[in-house]
């Protein structure tokens, strides 16, 4: 089968199409054949060593997947080296989805969809009427974020993104306005995944007892130390988030996912897809995404 594989870290160029014996399923896994794979920023971090050390070279990437069981159920799936025709997942892994649903969006709802429904349920808490702002609100955890926000009860939702496209289409998805810092009045609720200079000037923008939900460093610039004495003037809170260890947690995957894939169904909320690419073009869909110039949801097909 085909794979795509790394065997040093970097950027994409690292991304090189191999050919691999399918992987062999254990006691409570299934093969399955992919018909499409997730891309996310944790990928790029795992090719450029951020999440990985050396001694686990080589390295299939990929942590999600549309494919068939052997017995041609269509299924979603949380995986390891996804990049590839055929992947091994563990069967309480796997989540029986449409045959209508567009492979794309049902991606979205897995590792985006669940990060978008537990930064405003279980890091933000987020409280019917409040002040919402997304950054990256075009990316593929930021364009669910700004419709749950608006599902969950938000008063008012804000977008913070990077072009006037993007600012275009967070407005066509529900934001009611697109934003800058600082902003006019305090927001209770701030999402970003960018990090450096941006959470800065994000946390002076805080309303009293507001929360900033720092969940990625896109911007690969580090942090802002955060000073406590300056978070008791703000009378506010910096809360993070990682959803690897949330995946963990008893009902933090089964519940919202399904609630999550109710939303879409009835038309609630639509995953906004971007850019599909073969899989042998992993490398350009790293590129796109590291350069800004997706939107929404990113897919390998192979």
């Amino acid at each position: 089968m085909i794979a795509i594989q790394f065997d040093r870290f970097g950027g994409p160029e690292v991304l090189t199409p191999v050919e691999l014996a399918p992987p062999a399923p254990g006691p409570g896994e299934l093969l399955l054949t992919v018909e499409a794979a997730g891309v996310n920023f944790a990928d790029t971090h795992q090719t450029d060593g951020s999440y990985l050390s050396a001694d686990q070279l080589p390295y299939v990437p990929g942590s999600e997947v549309v494919g068939r069981t052997p017995d041609g159920r269509r299924v979603l799936a949380r995986v390891s080296h996804g990049y590839a025709e055929q992947v091994v997942a563990k069967e309480s892994s796997v989540f029986g989805i449409p045959e209508e649903l567009d492979a794309a969006q049902a991606l979205a709802l897995l590792m985006q969809g669940l990060t978008a429904w537990h930064l405003l349920r279980s890091a933000a808490r987020l409280r019917r009427g409040e002040t919402v702002v997304v950054h990256s609100a075009a990316g593929g955890v930021g364009t669910l974020a700004v419709q749950l926000a608006r599902e969950f009860g938000a008063g008012r939702v804000l977008a913070q993104v990077s072009s006037p496209a993007k600012a275009r289409l967070a407005l066509e998805i529900g934001a009611d306005e697109v934003v800058d810092y600082p902003l006019e009045k305090g927001a209770d609720v701030i999402l970003d995944a960018v990090g450096g200079e941006l959470l800065d000037r994000a946390l002076a923008s805080l309303a009293s007892f507001g929360r900033l939900v720092t969940y990625g460093n896109a911007s690969r610039s580090g942090f802002t130390p955060v000073d406590p004495a300056r978070l008791s003037r703000l009378n506010a809170s910096v809360v993070g988030f990682w959803l690897r260890p949330t995946l963990a947690a008893p009902g933090a995957v089964e519940g919202p996912l399904a609630e999550l894939l109710d939303l879409v169904t009835r038309g609630r909320i639509t995953p906004v897809t971007g850019g599909s690419y073969p899989l042998a073009d992993a490398r350009r869909a790293h590129e796109d995404l590291l350069g800004r110039r997706t939107v929404g949801k990113v897919v390998l097909r192979p």
